[in-house]
């Protein structure tokens, strides 16, 4: 039996190297295609076939596309235009013949979302399905890596001031959504959806007490609302923008528990335990430090 032809969408990321890596770790037998909008900056990876793909140029990404089985559409960073994007990808897909789709969704895209590009996601989701071909979507909890943005300010500081409440986040290192992907593109697409999460769902406290720990720092917790969280936040000089549609939404979908679940998504594709985020954490201590 042939193996399947494997297309790697956004294949320039971070998430998307990772991805092939290990399928080339797994010895898939397959071809495998990195598709980017630069193949000049992926360069020329042993056993891969490059290809630009371009969400923006449909007619483009439906020739890339020629001759692939599996399709993994790789979320783009753009929001506002991100759901267009995507639907262009999945109508390539499915004009050029490609069998099965794997999407990397949000947890809990379903409205009301605190969430301002939920929909742009539960719209991709929506549309994969309508499409008629077989697909994997797998709704990836907030990566762990994100904390080394913000735990440095808050040791620097010693103060962390949430609006989240007693809400936990079933945090996911970026490493295991790398092994969800890889194995949903190894094994045949059952019309199903995986929420892709870490061991533990935590909350605030728990991941401030952690860090502390780390770093030999105290850390104080402190809990304000969402207006008192916008208004610290634009007095450090945050942009309006940011604030609403990542701090203070943030919180809030982790206070509405929108992102609490644990699941044994990492294991049931990939066969492995998903990591800690004290491991994680511990892993990049050196970051973790690095600005305080």
């Amino acid at each position: 039996m042939t193996e399947p032809t494997l297309f790697i969408g956004g294949a320039g990321g971070k998430l998307g190297r990772r991805v092939i890596d290990l399928l080339r770790q797994r010895g898939h037998a397959g071809r495998i295609i990195a598709g980017t909008r630069d193949p000049e900056k992926l360069g020329h990876p042993e056993g891969v076939e490059v290809r630009r793909a371009d969400y923006t140029d449909p007619a483009g990404l439906e020739s890339a596309l020629g001759g692939v089985d599996r399709f993994l559409i790789i979320s783009t960073d753009q929001i506002g235009t991100r759901l267009a994007n995507h639907l262009n990808a999945v109508a390539a897909a499915r004009a050029a013949g490609v069998k099965e789709l794997v999407y990397t969704s949000m947890p809990a895209p379903e409205a009301p979302s605190a969430i301002s590009f939920a929909p742009e996601h539960l719209g991709t989701e929506q549309a994969i399905k309508a499409s008629g071909l077989r697909y994997t979507i797998l709704r990836m909890s907030w990566y762990t890596e994100n904390l080394l943005g913000t735990l440095p300010g808050v040791l620097a500081r010693g103060q962390w001031y949430t609006s989240a409440g007693d809400g936990r986040v079933s945090y996911v290192s970026r490493e295991d959504c790398a092994r969800a992907a890889a194995g949903a593109l190894l094994r045949p697409a059952a019309d199903r959806t995986y929420t892709v999460t870490g061991p533990a769902a935590l909350t605030t406290r728990e991941i401030a007490a952690e860090a502390s720990r780390l770093a030999g720092r105290p850390i104080a917790v402190v809990d304000v609302g969402d207006e008192q969280l916008a208004a610290g936040a634009r007095a450090a000089g945050v942009p309006d923008y940011v604030i609403e549609n990542f701090i203070v939404a943030f919180d809030r979908n982790t206070r509405e528990r929108k992102v609490a679940s644990v699941t044994d998504a990492v294991e049931s594709l990939w066969g492995e335990r998903p990591i800690s985020v004290a491991d994680v954490l511990a892993a990049n201590r050196a970051a973790l430090l690095g600005a305080a």
